[in-house]
């Protein structure tokens, strides 16, 4: 059974660690709660054991981009709107109304009243535009980043107690969207006091969310509690007032076969990360499995140009018909994983089919190698000037069977002469040398939002910066930059119009594809296993869930 669209009132999954058991899952008995099953009837209360498969990080929100900061973020905070994840529309939530200039550089936002942080402070305009001057301009004295999905930002205004108006510098289309987004979740002015390196303390962070963290024990477990007066959940959705839910334990657990095992035996109701391999053993069980769109960049390599043996465009686009994308969906992955058409999901919005510019061709690979100058050279890899064609890049365990994707293409790329080292290394070596291009010249890469400037985010110098323009951090090399690529990005962020907005998000990505800036693998989606008795969990656009309106069937 898999459901991959995500409606408030379907069910989900829930998981927890050997040793551990669902703490009051079973709703109390009586003639009402009886009544109430034999309905069907959502019956409040119980606590849902879910397992993670990594702990979480820092909860300052625009770190929420990694799934279990991201995961703990959308229970414990609101946003000023709400996303629709199947129909993709900006829904009123904190705020019920707003109003947006033509050119896109100014926006209003009317708050409800009466909302307050669980701190007891109230949520009104100031909370609102001070949650915002931190993630659209950062605050460099305590190490608060600058959020990605905030461009061209300039300052707030507060109009009155319930008005808040945001000015930019030059027009900023995905604003609205960006509102609604696990990285703008609204946190209490005190949270915002304290420095970065002091969120990963769950305790620390006060939202105004349907739950609150009660206890924590950092690196494996977190506690939270359904918050008794919320009463401002999205506007549209069915379920409104405090979650059903009494509260969600969630366990660190990062062995697989711990998390699927105490899904199956009943001590967990839902887990994250089922690996491909292991889908079957939980549909035997007719355990659901959820597979949720990411919405964003597909799971691709993405190389440096600053290195000089992956500098030449021919060299890329060789390595780019060497990697044989279906062989790895069809060898490491499920129906769940669809072979990338493009460099976004293809459900994203501005969506382009690259199929034809991506066709699996070694012959073409060998030609492109000869041309550039990389000859056949002893023991199989190709040499020029008498150095070998070896790239090097290390896994990523945020992606799923990351390593396995990386050994595979190594062996694709055997078969064209190039060496492909796959390194783990240690946390603080791979952070390093991830960042210079002599050092790995391929990555990894995946991210998800659904709005165009997702692409910004991934590959402008001043985001994430996966090509690594000007060098990175290594003193070495200092000279790829792409004004061309640079511009578009730059115009996908800035375009108020819809649909030539959408015409640049599509140019942007044939030209990444032509310069073999990308190689695109396959659609990542985030993988959920559930207990049959997990109702009604819901997804956020792009994957995280929302136990909000969950409730437990233990009859």
């Amino acid at each position: 059974m898999v459901y991959k669209k995500y409606r408030h009132t379907w069910l989900l999954t829930g998981v927890v660690a050997t040793g551990l058991w669902l703490s009051g899952c079973s709703p109390k008995s009586g003639a009402a709660e009886d009544a109430q099953v034999q309905a069907g009837a959502p019956i409040p209360g119980g606590t849902l054991v879910y397992l993670e498969q990594q702990a979480h990080t820092s909860l300052y929100p625009p770190a929420g981009g990694f799934y279990p900061n991201g995961g703990i973020l959308n229970q414990i905070t609101d946003k000023l709107t709400y996303q629709n994840p199947e129909t993709l529309e900006i829904e009123p939530w904190i705020a019920q109304a707003w109003t947006i200039s033509n050119d896109a550089t100014e926006y209003s936002f009317k708050l409800r009243e009466g909302v307050t942080f669980s701190d007891g402070t109230p949520l009104d305009a100031a909370a609102v535009a001070k949650n915002f001057d931190t993630f659209g301009l950062g605050n460099k004295a305590l190490k608060h980043s600058v959020s990605e999905v905030i461009n061209n930002y300039q300052r707030s205004e507060v109009v009155d107690a319930h008005t808040v108006k945001f000015y930019f510098s030059q027009p900023s289309p995905g604003f609205l969207q960006a509102t609604s987004v696990i990285g703008s979740g609204l946190v209490s002015p005190a949270t915002l006091a304290h420095p970065l390196d002091e969120l990963g303390d769950a305790t620390k962070v006060i939202g105004s969310g349907p739950f609150v963290v009660a206890r924590e024990t950092l690196g494996k477990e977190l506690h939270l509690a359904a918050r008794k007066d919320y009463a401002w959940g999205p506007i549209k959705l069915a379920h409104q007032g405090r979650a059903r839910l009494d509260g969600i334990q969630i366990v660190v657990a990062p062995e697989d076969g711990v998390r699927i095992g105490a899904l199956l035996a009943g001590q967990a109701g839902f887990i994250r990360q089922i690996q491909a391999y292991d889908e079957k053993r939980v549909q035997a069980k007719q355990f659901p499995i959820y597979a949720s769109s990411t919405r964003g960049i597909n799971d691709s390599l993405a190389f440096r140009p600053d290195n000089p043996l992956v500098a030449d465009v021919r060299v890329r686009k060789a390595l780019l018909h060497a990697t044989d994308a279906q062989q790895i969906v069809q060898t490491l992955f499920s129906e769940h994983y669809p072979q990338a058409t493009g460099v976004i999901v293809s459900t994203a919005a501005g969506y382009a089919d690259l199929s034809d510019k991506l066709k699996f061709d070694p012959e073409q690979a060998r030609a492109l190698l000869d041309e550039a100058g990389w000859k056949p050279g002893p023991g199989g890899v190709r040499e020029k000037d008498g150095q070998p064609l070896v790239l090097s890049t290390y896994e990523s365990l945020n992606y799923v069977q990351n390593k396995e994707v990386l050994q595979l293409i190594a062996q694709q790329w055997a078969q064209v002469g190039v060496r492909f080292n796959v390194l783990a290394g240690d946390s603080g070596s791979k952070t390093l040398d991830s960042l210079d291009p002599l050092k790995t010249p391929v990555i990894p890469a995946m991210v998800g939002r659904a709005d165009p400037d997702v692409i910004k985010s991934n590959y402008y110098p001043t985001n994430r910066n996966l090509l690594l323009q000007k060098g990175g951090v290594s003193q070495k090399v200092n000279n790829f930059v792409d004004d061309r690529l640079n511009s578009l990005l730059d115009a996908i962020a800035r375009e108020p119009v819809t649909t030539q907005r959408l015409e640049l998000t599509r140019e942007v990505q044939h030209y990444l594809v032509d310069q073999a800036y990308v190689i695109p693998l396959f659609e990542e989606p985030q993988v959920f296993a559930g207990a049959p008795w997990v109702k009604d969990v819901a997804f956020e656009s792009v994957g995280r869930p929302s136990f909000y309106a969950t409730w437990l069937d233990k009859h």
